[in-house]
């Protein structure tokens, strides 16, 4: 009697990890938020704040090699309780939402994808090209990069770009994820008559409008 064989991996998140384990910034800009945080801990790592989501595949990963990581249950914030039903709508099928011990008890070889990337987001145009990093605009009063992106290291700019090259090759569902996030950051700066600050894929810095989405290099 054959026995089918188990489905690999379509991602090895330790690779894709150590790849992008690489410094946003050259100074710890978690000890210029946290002091603003009532928790007393930087606003990216406060569940209160940024619940992380995680690939099914990654979860796996995770859950097989640390402790550090439990599923999000949504009542882990008592003092601003969070409709867990509400928060998962929109959450792609391949993804779900983790929970972690705390920074005190942060192993960071094992971060997940989602804090290698706070605050920013692959940034899709409608035409779905993916030129470089915008930002979460939700965190704009509370974290201290979005405020200081000329401080965001040339390495890491590269690194996230080149994982989510390969990333959007293997889970091209991911790519349109982002191009609807990606159009909701154009309709949200165009109510502010704003343009989206960007982190290009070229290097640069740049403005992007958000009707017409041309693009201006500062």
């Amino acid at each position: 009697m054959s026995m089918k064989k188990a489905c690999k991996p379509l991602i090895n998140f330790r690779q894709l990890y150590d790849r992008f384990d690489v410094p946003m910034t050259e100074v710890d800009c978690g000890k210029y938020c946290a002091p603003h945080n009532p928790s007393g801990v930087p606003f990216c790592c406060d569940i209160c704040h940024a619940v992380p989501a995680v690939y099914l595949e990654e979860w796996e990963y995770l859950h097989a090699h640390t402790d550090l990581w439990h599923l999000w249950r949504g009542d882990e914030c008592p003092q601003d309780p969070v409709n867990p039903a509400e928060l998962r709508q929109d959450l792609p099928e391949h993804m779900l939402l983790a929970g972690c011990k705390g920074t005190a008890h942060c192993r960071r070889e094992f971060r997940a994808l989602s804090c290698r990337q706070f605050p920013f987001y692959p940034y899709i145009t409608s035409d779905g090209d993916f030129i470089g990093l915008g930002y979460d605009w939700f965190f704009e009063k509370t974290c201290w990069v979005i405020s200081h992106l000329d401080w965001v290291t040339p390495s890491y700019r590269q690194a996230f770009v080149h994982v989510y090259d390969d990333l959007f090759a293997i889970l091209p569902d991911d790519l349109e994820s982002y191009a609807i996030y990606s159009a909701l950051a154009r309709e949200y700066f165009s109510t502010k008559r704003r343009r989206i600050p960007l982190l290009h894929r070229n290097g640069r810095y740049a403005l992007i409008s958000p009707g017409s989405e041309r693009i201006y290099y500062i």
